[in-house]
């Protein structure tokens, strides 16, 4: 590796861990962590990673510390970081859907709307942005910020209402809280600083690897599947198929027959499959997929 060919990469510590460093594996790029370090190993010389809080990471990248980092849409509006988004991610601790941030709170309060918690009390972590939402709507709070348990406190009637995440809102019905605004809805973001940006080396290197991180996203939860079918069952065959653009119809050696390949959902499998079956297909291969490029 030649001097100063070196991308400084920070990988979000916590929630969002794993599925990132699994994202990174479909991707191309393995990396390998320790319960007790904060600088994984990856199995690309030319670059380097860090471990951080995601709520720290726009921070460091803003600064320098880091040339590129993978962050929440949430946390970069947080901090309002004079960074760059390469690119957009949708996908959170447990599923590749965004996550919300919502204002909730109990479910036997009187306050109904967001009009109703003039001159009241809010908890959340996400303090600065909080205290935005609801100087834009003219609307005087207290905002408080939350080290954790945020729920509990609105329960507990500490506070008045919460802005906290969400996926599925289990643990706000189990706090028995009721949402009454959502604030942001928040998605995973590849971000760099201007510095990183301007090196042409280092620009070619983050649109490569946002490419392929895009790529990885886009074949979650999509399979392959090809088949052989005779021309004559070929229309039957094709409507049955749902198709990213358009099915591959290739040409076989023996005259009559052509295969088809193509890319569907693969929650649809298990009914597709019999009914490709029933069609006159031959031949059905279902296949795992790493990576669709756009």
């Amino acid at each position: 590796m030649q001097a100063n060919k070196e991308l400084k990469l920070g990988i979000p510590k916590g929630s969002l861990e794993e599925m990132t460093i699994e994202l990174f594996k479909k991707s191309g790029w393995k990396i390998s962590t320790t319960s007790r370090s904060y600088f994984p190993s990856i199995d690309d010389d030319s670059i380097r990673c860090s471990m951080a809080r995601p709520q720290e990471m726009s921070r460091y990248v803003e600064m320098g510390t880091l040339d590129v980092a993978i962050t929440g849409k949430d946390w970069t509006l947080e901090n309002s970081s004079d960074i760059h988004v390469v690119c957009e991610m949708v996908y959170s601790k447990t599923s590749f859907r965004p996550t919300r941030w919502v204002l909730a709170v109990p479910q036997d309060s009187p306050i109904k709307k967001i009009e109703d918690l003039k001159g009241k009390r809010v908890s959340s972590e996400m303090v600065n942005f909080t205290k935005r939402y609801f100087a834009e709507r003219n609307i005087p709070v207290t905002v408080e910020f939350s080290w954790g348990a945020t729920e509990a406190k609105a329960a507990e009637g500490l506070v008045d209402a919460i802005v906290e995440v969400t996926e599925t809102g289990t643990a706000l019905r189990a706090n028995r809280l009721r949402i009454i605004d959502t604030v942001l809805e928040s998605n995973t973001q590849l971000v760099a600083n201007a510095t990183a940006l301007a090196d042409n080396w280092k620009r070619t290197k983050l649109e490569n690897m946002a490419l392929l991180l895009k790529a990885a996203i886009e074949a979650q939860g999509r399979v392959g599947i090809m088949l052989n079918v005779r021309r004559t069952d070929l229309d039957s065959v094709l409507s049955l198929l749902p198709a990213l653009q358009r099915p591959t119809i290739s040409a076989l050696s023996d005259a009559d027959w052509v295969a088809v390949n193509t890319i569907i959902e693969e929650r649809t499998v298990r009914d597709l499959i019999p009914r490709l079956k029933n069609a006159n297909a031959q031949g059905i291969v279902e296949y795992p997929l790493n990576k669709i490029v756009m």
